[in-house]
């Protein structure tokens, strides 16, 4: 028999993080802690992140959600991935925790040489929108961090100070040095992406995420038959629970790459789904963090090093928040590694 509860996180980043979609000054994460068998010596932990504007769970019956699920977590646990469905951060949630107490309740959730450090994750270096100055001050502190790939939010400010920006960067920087990448959050018009595609090739872009708003398949299927980078799709894949639809999606638009992020597809089963459908296509994909905490990130970094994918993964997000929870991760020149002790 298991035994649940709740606990709430409000969590609050250390500078706001603009995107196209708005600018975050903080964000809520809930932390279910199960037992097994009234063992309270041993717990595993789960976190449900709620990304705001984005994710599904986002709903005024969230609390009440969670609730009922630590109430009756002996109901929900044998058959979670379906009841769960049309909750990716609560179905997420239950599986961490459960891969967590089984593997005995110490945040060591998949055995791999990453948790033995012996090998580390390559991420890329989150630049948050805001002024042409700060985005600039931001790229510089990365750059003598060691990132060898940078993510620039963009569509929010005036694009040509965007593009001026990223010019700026290739000025003193080649592709073979440093990999840009942008994230438009699906700001631009079908017809104005496409320019946009075009003056960003020529800047070197390794690849552009979610250029149009999600649910325009032909447009977005459009754009990515005739692209001259790669597009990534992201906000897309939210809300396709089921395989039928996933698979539809995909070889309507057939994107260059997919996004995944654990949180808000429904966990790493759900995860696992998408990358197989992605790899039946010929589609490449890597992994992003959702804004978790370090529970969450931790979980989200130990799977992603199962996966033998050696591309830049968006899992260095621990270090937004000003009260985040400590973690087993630590940052080096551009990489992840994990850390028996917490930090």
């Amino acid at each position: 028999m298991y035994k649940a509860s709740l606990q709430k996180h409000n969590l609050i980043f250390k500078e706001p993080g603009g995107t196209s979609r708005g600018i975050l000054t903080s964000k809520t994460s809930y932390y279910i802690s199960l037992y097994k068998d009234k063992n309270q010596n041993t717990k595993g932990l789960g976190e449900c992140s709620i990304l705001p504007g984005l994710s599904p769970d986002e709903r005024p019956e969230l609390e009440e959600k969670l609730n009922y699920c630590c109430q009756n977590i002996n109901d929900i646990i044998p058959d979670f991935h379906n009841k769960l469905i049309e909750w990716p951060a609560i179905r997420f949630a239950v599986e961490m925790a459960l891969a967590d107490l089984e593997n005995g309740g110490k945040g060591l959730l998949f055995n791999s040489a990453f948790t033995q450090g012996k090998e580390s994750i390559p991420i890329n270096g989150l630049i948050w929108m805001g002024s042409a100055v700060e985005m600039h001050k931001r790229i510089e502190e990365k750059l003598a961090e060691g990132f060898k790939c940078l993510k620039l939010k963009i569509g929010a400010l005036n694009i040509e100070s965007e593009l001026e920006l990223i010019a700026s960067i290739r000025k003193s920087f080649d592709q073979q040095t440093i990999e840009l990448r942008v994230d438009a959050n699906g700001a631009f018009s079908p017809k104005m992406a496409g320019k946009v595609l075009e003056r960003l090739a020529k800047l070197g872009i390794h690849s552009i995420e979610q250029p149009i708003k999600a649910r325009s398949w032909k447009d977005m299927a459009e754009l990515c038959k005739n692209t001259v980078i790669p597009i990534a799709l992201d906000e897309e894949l939210i809300g396709l629970p089921k395989e039928a639809e996933r698979r539809e999606m995909l070889e309507a638009i057939r994107p260059q790459y997919i996004i995944l992020k654990p949180s808000l597809v429904g966990g790493f089963k759900s995860s696992e789904n998408w990358i197989s459908l992605a790899e039946s296509l010929g589609i490449g994909w890597w992994v992003t963090s959702a804004l978790e905490a370090n529970p969450g990130l931790n979980a989200i970094a130990q799977w992603t090093a199962t996966l033998d994918n050696n591309i830049y993964h968006g899992l260095g997000t621990g270090q937004v928040f000003s009260n985040n929870i400590p973690g087993h991760l630590i940052v080096e020149k551009g990489r992840l590694k994990f850390s028996q002790g917490e930090q």
